[in-house]
């Protein structure tokens, strides 16, 4: 009988404008393609083991799945030379080993709204203009709403927290709707 080979999981780092959150970039497709899963507490992650497990280290205060990569973001007390190699080589261990990092359940926590022509443009310029550089920093934008000329958005991942984060919602991304829907979009918030 023939014994499976042990996984080769490779990892790398990317730092990311949240100096507390670091992106661990894996050489294999972790979630499925357009989905993405926030862990702000260890009680939120008692479907994701992974996280759960990350969470076990006291200087972990967030957990982020996506795609190809997991963000973490760490508390402000620590620097990530102390701890970045700690992580690694914990999600290196759980990869290889085969676990599934997350239960996935069917769920849609947004409200349902009519999609009309203008919610299916700003969809599109999410997905097409925002989307790549948000992923690209280690995190995730999702549209939530739009009512009354705002957008509402959700972010996630190293843009939670990040002292960024606000500037890059008003002077990026609304900037980019008010030029591109001008008669339609007046502003951008998050949730």
């Amino acid at each position: 009988m023939l014994q499976a080979a042990p996984k080769q999981i490779h990892i790398y780092l990317e730092s990311n404008p949240n100096p507390n959150s670091l992106k661990f970039v894996v050489n294999e497709m972790l979630i499925p393609d357009g989905l993405s899963f926030d862990f702000p507490s260890p009680a939120s992650a008692a479907s994701a083991p992974l996280a759960k497990e990350l969470f076990n280290y006291p200087f972990v205060d967030r957990v982020f799945y996506m795609s190809n990569f997991i963000t973490v973001t760490k508390k402000e007390d620590v620097e990530w030379l102390e701890i970045q190699g700690q992580i690694k080589d914990h999600i290196k261990k759980f990869l290889e080993s085969g676990k599934f990092i997350i239960e996935v359940e069917e769920s849609n926590d947004f409200p349902e709204q009519e999609e009309t022509e203008t919610i299916k443009k700003i969809k599109t310029i999410l997905d097409e203009y925002i989307r790549p550089a948000v992923e690209q920093d280690g995190g995730a934008i999702t549209f939530h709403s739009f009512r009354e000329g705002i957008v509402k958005v959700r972010l996630q991942g190293s843009c939670s927290g990040c002292p960024s984060s606000t500037v890059t919602l008003k002077a990026g991304i609304e900037n980019l709707f008010k030029r591109m829907m001008p008669e339609e979009v007046y502003g951008v918030e998050s949730l």
